[in-house]
């Protein structure tokens, strides 16, 4: 079947997918965004969202509709997303890259299901997480300034290292185990482990990791320095929301097998009015 043909078929499942992505934008930063920022902001999370749900749950070929996308993100854009895309590339003179680094990360899900070492997982960190902080700060205009791109890799890194604790069940039923292998050895778990129950060597397992991502996180707290005003606080929640989820974990016994610990709408309001105190 040709790309065409298949993208007709799957049509109102992309449909359902880019809806998906409008609903799911991440909400604090939409509230303490600056009011010019916001569209674009929520042009570039229903884009990583598009891309993530293209290659997790789509039905048919999905590198055929990965790279059906990025021939959209060439131009001309098909639909309404990708137009809203389109119009935030030109009004902030975003770059392709890190566009196509998102969808290289879906596509590296297509045939890559372990990673051996930390290396190889930092590797990866760099197609899925780090270009949409490249992004943020292109929407504000920071993109060339290599100090503040070092802090937001930091942060994202350590967000992406969030979700990996956050997920190793659904992970596993992808196929998928993003956790070192050379760290599962360490601790003597196995991949099937994954998916339950809690055990006290899993549980370290998760701790230790979990201490990598807080040192990601830590250092890219920084970051907002170099802002102000609502961009300042936006960029702010980003670390802190990825430390509050590191909290919910801890607090939930590192039992990723309940239920997804996370940080609830309370959490964020607590960390949205820390920030309005500190300016």
């Amino acid at each position: 079947m040709s790309t065409t043909g298949l993208l007709d078929r799957h049509e109102l499942a992309l449909a359902r997918i880019e809806e998906r992505a409008r609903g799911e934008n991440f909400p604090v930063v939409s509230v303490l965004a600056p009011r010019d920022a916001r569209p674009h902001l929520r042009a570039i999370y229903s884009f990583a969202r598009l891309v993530d749900n293209l290659g997790d749950e789509a039905a048919g070929d999905r590198n055929a509709l990965l790279a059906e996308l990025e021939r959209e993100l060439d131009g001309p854009p098909r639909t309404e997303l990708m137009q809203r895309v389109h119009a935030t590339i030109a009004a902030r003179g975003l770059p392709r890259e890190p566009f196509a680094r998102l969808i290289e990360a879906n596509r590296i899900d297509q045939r890559k299901a372990r990673y051996q070492s930390w290396t190889e997982v930092k590797d990866y960190c760099t197609y899925s997480a780090d270009p949409v902080g490249r992004l943020v700060l292109g929407v504000y205009g920071r993109a060339g300034e290599p100090d503040l791109v070092s802090l937001s890799d930091d942060v994202c890194t350590g967000l992406q290292l969030v979700n990996f604790l956050q997920d190793p069940p659904r992970d596993l039923a992808l196929g998928r185990v993003y956790l070192p292998q050379d760290d599962l050895r360490r601790f003597g778990v196995r991949d099937d482990e994954l998916a339950g129950p809690r055990s006290e060597r899993l549980v370290e397992l998760l701790r230790f990791e979990a201490a990598r991502a807080r040192t990601f996180l830590e250092s890219g707290l920084p970051l907002a320095r170099a802002f102000e005003g609502r961009a300042r606080r936006s960029v702010a929640l980003f670390a802190r929301g990825g430390l509050a989820a590191l909290g919910a974990l801890e607090r939930a016994g590192w039992d990723v097998f309940a239920g997804r610990p996370a940080p609830g709408r309370l959490t964020f309001a607590r960390l949205t009015l820390m920030e309005l105190a500190r300016r």
